[in-house]
């Protein structure tokens, strides 16, 4: 057990992001397509958190040409290049998802001043 958690050790970043539920967030993620490799932007609200250590997630929800795009990130992975907050939000709850049945400025989360 002990040599799992060494290997899960040297697994994770030193800088992770410090992200919470509700934010706006920018995502740039590494793709790779054949040999070359080059990075996308992903912008949403963070709906949700789970796990914690090396397998923490987080959920981004984003609304795309009126349709609702959910992409779930592992915090600690290579291809994961960097997050980005944009704005801070207000939530009451761990988990936002009440707002995949919300549609225009109900689906919105109020920003921290």
């Amino acid at each position: 057990m002990d040599a799992l958690k060494i290997i899960a050790q040297d697994s994770m970043k030193t800088e992770a992001p410090v992200i919470n539920v509700g934010d706006t967030v920018k995502v740039h993620v590494r793709i790779t397509e054949g040999d070359k490799s080059r990075i996308q932007v992903f912008e949403g609200t963070v709906i949700a958190k789970k796990h914690g250590g090396i397998n923490e997630t987080f959920t981004v929800r984003r609304v795309a040409h009126g349709v609702g795009i959910e992409r779930v990130f592992p915090i600690h992975s290579p291809s994961v290049d960097k997050v980005e907050v944009v704005r801070t939000g207000v939530v009451r709850r761990a988990k936002l998802y009440y707002l995949r049945d919300r549609v225009g400025r109900a689906a919105k989360v109020k920003a921290k001043y």
